[in-house]
């Protein structure tokens, strides 16, 4: 094929504008407006490629997303793997090799082009830009609707007025009542259009089809409506006179624009009027035209049927969605009456049907041969359809073929299916802008500062750092943790409690929607008071904890676990919005607005009376389980009575904007008593000496109230709450579940330690439970551990087994509770 720029003509190129490039280690030229394909034809590169199995010689073949043929990777000025050269849009300085079908990733760090997400609610979507898809948009935006129109190609022809024009923008997949994602892709980024809309109009266009013949993908053979987009829109001519093989009349006139009136010349086998050839053109230029597709990819994916054109040789939409249509070639019209040509009998171990997979009409016979009937089942043993293009040229063709040689009519099986995406998408246009430092929010308190300035060793928990331990000079982390833990047990130490998620619940229904979230009723809860919560998934399993806190008859102030926060929000409102729209009842998160500032310890009211308040601190007039509001170091405060650490403690929530002002008055009031900043490990430690558990630590979605031995949580008369019915079951009430219990040995035990009744010294061999928490004791002076195992309560006294790499921990099941079990220490 002899490919050149003609001298005038190219509707899409601007020719004022050079620009230059590099393929395959050669520099090149062309104009702002081409493609990739399009510059490499216009610098006679017909060959380059390689088929990715076979590495067999490829040529471009197409003009659009449907290239089998002609990949490449892009290494500048963005880095993309593998991506058909018809589909990049030239740039200067653009750098490109060629891909056998299959992408090679980089061992060094790559440019990449910015990513963005973008959501847009409109009245009609249209996909495509031609001129259905364009009348389409047109006529909804005359109807006062707003429209979005989006189209592949990085040209878009006289997008209507009113309408939001969209080029170089592939929907990728269609889904329930008119949610639609499409990816933009630009040199300069990448944006993810997540567009919901009323109605959906595609006008797809259509596909022309190759036909299969021996050596239909050597460099040279090309679909004619390829080489007319050529001619075209880039001012280039594959040739000056190809030869033409076609099923249909638009073959001839493709043929008869390339030529642009040159000479006749070149054979033409046109299977209209010749049904039988056996005298195909084995070398030079070739133009194919096998019939047209619509592009239907789209409209199946939701479930849109099809049905088989005997005229036009294609399937054509049927029965889809009320809210979805199909305009233009899509929808069968325009589309050219066709002979039903599906491949040309001779050489069949080189007439390619899928040249992505280099699979051919001989390997579609072997599968049939092997008993395979079904056009699905050939596509899973040849793979065809599965690569790049997911079938765009080799689906009906593959189809056709199968049906022709099981002897059965050109409808009795139609195309597989091919599912979103509908062209790759890389994972950092799916990321967005949440890659790398911005891949998860960090989030820190307003205490933060001091944290840092006082050598705090942060950990991650949800998206906030907190403070884990603050070592002084010569500390590890166990020396620290241990001095904090015996400050808190013997005067007072101070803890960062502002992560814990904070929920406002307003409204006259706020009490009854509360007993239906939580296994607790929160009804009954006096002005004033506070109870602690589970709240259980559907399962019956505990899914967080959290507190109430009743401000008002209609106002509670509920707090969460810290990485459960935006979890607990999303359930409360999903069953307010779904299930009991008619509660009137709102949910406001206020976990930046409040900062929590926890004093524990023997000497805890000793500090806070020191520090100042107008509060009455006295155990009658202040006792746990309750809050008040009032004054703090002069600062507006709630004070609440509750305890993590089992020692007398209050939390102090203040505004945010005084969260710091707070802590060093704390710091300052304390001093003399030796108060003690104290991080989460502490606070793990201290929590697990009373038996306290932590939701998702010492639980894993597969523990009731009951496994915990808090039965006691969930009430028992016959009113309703999440889970209540789960609870029920067989399953959990069975007398082996696993239970919390307490473990007491000789050595540390590795949190998730499997739990064994014998060590056979081979494995597998059964297990009864697992180790949820360990630590050191400061208090006990040894190490404790939680787990949860088999029927634990029955095995208070029992000795259990923990097989490790290289020995083997014996302990002791006890309690759970393994500090002040009668709980007389939160009074002081």
């Amino acid at each position: 094929m002899t490919a050149r720029r003609l001298p005038d003509g190219g509707s899409w190129i601007d020719r004022s504008r050079p620009l230059t490039f590099r393929f395959d280690g050669e520099e090149y030229e062309g104009f702002e407006g081409d493609t990739l394909a399009s510059a490499l034809l216009a610098n006679d590169v017909t060959g380059g490629f390689r088929s990715p199995i076979l590495g067999r010689p490829r040529g471009i073949m197409t003009a659009g997303p449907e290239e089998p043929n002609a990949f490449v990777e892009v290494s500048q000025p963005w880095f993309d793997p593998i991506v058909a050269a018809t589909m990049v849009e030239l740039v200067d300085g653009l750098v490109a090799e060629p891909r056998a079908g299959v992408g090679r990733l980089p061992s060094t760090r790559v440019p990449s082009r910015r990513a963005e997400h973008r959501h847009i609610s409109v009245e009609t979507l249209v996909v495509g830009g031609g001129l259905s898809g364009r009348t389409a948009a047109s006529a909804a935006a005359s109807r006062g609707d707003r429209v979005v129109l989006v189209d592949e190609r990085h040209r878009m022809n006289d997008a209507p007025d009113d309408v939001i024009g969209l080029p170089r923008t592939t929907a990728l997949g269609i889904y329930d009542d008119g949610y639609v994602i499409a990816l933009e892709s630009t040199p300069e980024l990448e944006r993810l259009w997540h567009v919901r809309a009323d109605h959906v109009v595609l006008a797809t266009g259509a596909t022309e089809r190759p036909i299969a013949f021996a050596g239909n993908d050597r460099p040279g053979v090309m679909l004619s409506t390829a080489a007319a987009v050529y001619r075209r829109h880039f001012g280039v001519k594959v040739d000056e006179a190809p030869a033409l093989i076609t099923t249909n009349d638009v073959g001839l006139v493709a043929r008869a624009m390339v030529m642009d009136g040159g000479p006749e010349e070149g054979p033409v086998i046109n299977f209209q009027i010749d049904p039988i050839s056996d005298e195909l053109p084995t070398d030079g230029s070739l133009l194919v035209s096998g019939g047209f597709n619509p592009n239907l990819t789209l409209w199946r994916a939701i479930g849109g049927t099809v049905e088989y054109h005997r005229r036009f040789a294609c399937f054509v939409p049927g029965k889809g969605p009320p809210w979805l249509k199909v305009a233009g070639m899509a929808n069968g019209e325009h589309i050219p009456d066709c002979a039903p040509v599906w491949y040309v009998d001779g050489e069949r171990t080189t007439a390619f049907v899928d040249l992505q997979r280099d699979q051919t009409v001989a390997d579609i016979a072997d599968a049939l041969d092997a008993g395979l009937t079904s056009v699905e089942h050939v596509k899973r043993a040849t793979y065809i359809g599965t690569a790049i293009d997911q079938g765009r040229t080799s689906g009906v063709l593959t189809a056709a073929i199968v049906n022709q040689m099981l002897g059965t009519g050109p409808d009795a099986q139609g195309p597989t299916s091919a599912r979103p995406p509908a062209v790759p998408v890389p994972y950092t246009t799916i990321a967005g802008p949440d890659r790398g430092d911005l891949l998860d929010p960090i989030r820190r308190t307003r205490i933060h500062p001091w944290h840092e300035e006082h050598s705090a060793v942060f950990e991650d928990v949800g998206q906030w750092k907190r403070p884990r331990y603050f070592p002084r000079t010569g500390e590890d982390m166990d020396a620290a943790v241990a001095r904090e833990c015996l400050a808190v047990r013997s005067a007072a130490g101070v803890l960062d409690a502002s992560t814990l998620g904070k929920i406002e619940v307003i409204g006259p229904d706020a009490a009854a929607f509360l007993d239906r979230m939580y296994t607790n009723r929160m009804s009954t809860l006096a002005v004033g008071s506070i109870r602690y919560g589970f709240m259980l998934g559907l399962d019956g399993m505990v899914a967080d904890d959290g507190v109430a806190m009743r401000l008002a008859d209609d106002r509670f102030f509920v707090t969460t676990t810290t990485g459960n926060a935006a979890m607990v929000l999303d359930r409360f409102e999903e069953w307010l919005q779904t299930e009991w729209p008619e509660l009137h009842v709102y949910c406001t998160s206020v976990t930046e607005q409040w900062a929590d500032v926890a004093i524990a310890g023997p000497k805890a009211r000793d500090v806070l009376g020191a520090l100042g308040t107008d509060l009455d601190l006295s155990p009658g007039a202040f006792p746990f389980m309750t809050f008040r509001d009032g004054a703090v170091a002069g600062i507006a405060a709630r004070v609440a009575r509750v305890s993590f650490t089992g020692e007398l403690s209050y939390e102090i929530l203040v505004d945010g904007r005084r969260a710091l002002e707070l802590w060093e008055a704390l710091l300052r009031a304390g001093n003399a008593i030796g108060i003690t900043p104290y991080g989460t490990e502490a606070m793990h430690a201290l929590r697990a000496e009373k038996g306290f558990v932590i939701v998702g630590q010492d639980t894993d979605g597969t523990v009731t109230p009951d496994d915990l031995g808090m039965g006691w949580i969930v009430r028992k008369d016959d009113s309703d709450f999440i889970g209540r019915r789960s609870l029920r079951r067989a399953d959990t009430s069975r007398s082996d579940r696993k239970q919390l219990v307490g473990l007491l040995s000789d050595h540390l035990l590795p949190e998730g330690a499997q739990l064994v009744e014998e060590d056979t010294g081979r494995t597998p061999m059964a297990t009864i439970g697992h180790v949820t928490s360990s630590y050191r004791s400061p208090s006990l002076d040894r190490p404790i551990a939680l787990a949860m195992v088999a029927r634990g309560r029955q095995r208070h006294g029992q000795t259990i087994l923990a097989p490790l790499p290289g020995s083997t921990i014996a302990a002791d099941v006890v309690s759970p509770v393994f500090y002040d079990p009668e709980g007389a220490r939160h009074d002081g």
